[in-house]
């Protein structure tokens, strides 16, 4: 496995709409297991596969490290589409791709989401509370949509300077990361107080 770079705010992979998987391969295996690498290295939750460059409509989830989900097995998804929502929550997220950032957004409280496992076998799972919130933030990410999207005018106006320093490759993360700042891959400069979580 491989720990691959993240790519971070303004970087144009993240705007794209991923396409959809047509079948499984071995490729898409190693993808998988080195997004899940990747996003434990970096202290997350979830990835979605634009974070790290490939326009493929893959996720992976892993709550394991949550106190409420020490049980939970990581989760790759290959195409996920949410069938069905119930409730409304509003809860802070944050990102691997924007970090240090930190806001209140509103999701869908329980979802009901088909997709594809990595043997291409169609699956369906009903999510609720922290599992629906990254199920569905992931799912943003292969549609273009970063977590401040989902915030007001104001509040965006107000991240603006923090957001422009991140354009500008100044951020200090744990892990790899493609920036802005004309130098490409890099390691950031770590800095102890920042553990970034999706």
């Amino acid at each position: 496995m491989s720990i691959l770079p993240i790519y971070i705010y303004n970087q144009s992979v993240l705007r794209k709409k991923a396409k959809p998987v047509r079948a499984a391969d071995r490729s898409l295996t190693t993808l998988a297991a080195d997004m899940l690498e990747t996003m434990h290295q970096a202290s997350g939750i979830g990835l979605a596969a634009n974070q790290v460059g490939s326009l493929q409509r893959i996720i992976v989830v892993d709550l394991s490290e949550m106190e409420d989900y020490p049980d939970a097995p990581p989760l790759a998804m290959l195409n996920p589409e949410v069938v069905a929502e119930e409730g409304r929550l509003v809860i802070e997220e944050g990102c691997l791709s924007i970090p240090d950032i930190r806001e209140e957004v509103e999701r869908a409280e329980k979802i009901h989401v088909r997709y594809h496992d990595l043997q291409f076998t169609p699956r369906e799972i009903e999510a609720d509370g922290l599992l629906a919130r990254v199920i569905l933030h992931e799912i943003d990410h292969l549609n273009g949509v970063l977590f401040i999207d989902h915030i007001g005018a104001v509040k965006r106006k107000l991240l603006r300077g923090r957001l422009n320093k991140l354009d500008r490759g100044e951020v200090e993360v744990i892990y790899p990361v493609v920036t802005n700042d004309g130098e490409g891959v890099r390691h950031a400069p770590i800095h102890a107080g920042v553990v970034a979580r999706p």
